[in-house]
């Protein structure tokens, strides 16, 4: 990853504490690029939506990534409709949610509170 420019200064202590471990989770995340399955822009913006994700957002990496990204080529609307497209992994939260706030809503006016409920 240092080779490649893609080293995160926060591995380092890591690498302090299980460099054997971290070598090889380096090996399996630059399997792509050592093989060249894909080219450098479209590792740039798949890095950039894992980054930008709800799951992960990891505010340096998106910064870094978005760096490369438009050194490399990139448009901004390009990036723009990156970001967009991955807002949309939390949407699950509302999907998910909502059906049983309706539920438990219609639940609690029908039944009243739930004793011992907090």
């Amino acid at each position: 990853m240092r080779s490649i420019g893609n080293w995160n200064p926060a591995w380092n202590t890591l690498a302090e504490l299980d460099e054997a471990w971290l070598e090889k989770f380096m090996q399996m995340n630059a399997h792509a690029v050592r093989k060249g399955l894909f080219d450098p822009l479209t590792l740039e913006f798949i890095a950039i939506a894992v980054d930008a994700s709800c799951t992960h957002m990891y505010a340096p990496g998106v910064r870094r990534h978005i760096r490369k990204a438009l050194e490399l080529g990139a448009s901004k609307e390009q990036i723009l409709a990156l970001l967009q497209m991955v807002s949309v992994v939390g949407i699950h939260s509302v999907a998910m949610g909502v059906p049983i706030l309706v539920e438990e809503a219609e639940s609690l006016t029908k039944d009243g509170p739930v004793k011992g409920s907090f």
